[in-house]
C-alpha cells in the first residue's frame, strides 16, 4: 500500500513538473514560473506543492475546445496580402 502511495506521489510531481516547465510564463498565476518549478522540485517527496500548482497555479481556459491558441484562419492566396506583394 505504501509503495502505491509512492508512486501515484512521483507521478504526480513529474507531471506538474513537466507540465509547469512547458506552460507559457503569461498563463502561469500567483508566483513566477520559477519560483513554482523550484518548490516542485524542492518538495518533491510529497505532491502538495504539485498539487497546489496543478490547481491555483495555471490559467485554466475556459470551453476553447482544448486549444492553448485557436486555430489559424487559412487565407487563399489571392486574398493574401503578404503573398501578392511578392508577385
Amino acid at each position: 500500500m505504501i509503495r502505491i502511495l509512492l508512486l501515484i506521489s512521483i507521478a504526480i510531481t513529474v507531471y506538474a513538473f513537466v507540465d509547469c516547465a512547458r506552460t507559457e510564463q503569461e498563463e502561469v498565476q500567483r508566483l513566477p514560473k520559477w519560483a513554482w518549478l523550484l518548490l516542485i522540485v524542492i518538495f518533491a517527496p510529497s505532491p502538495i506543492v504539485s498539487v497546489a500548482w496543478l490547481v491555483i497555479g495555471k490559467k485554466r481556459g475556459r470551453g476553447n475546445g482544448g486549444f492553448r491558441k485557436p486555430p489559424r484562419k487559412i487565407i487563399p492566396p489571392d486574398d493574401n496580402p503578404d503573398f501578392l506583394r511578392k508577385l
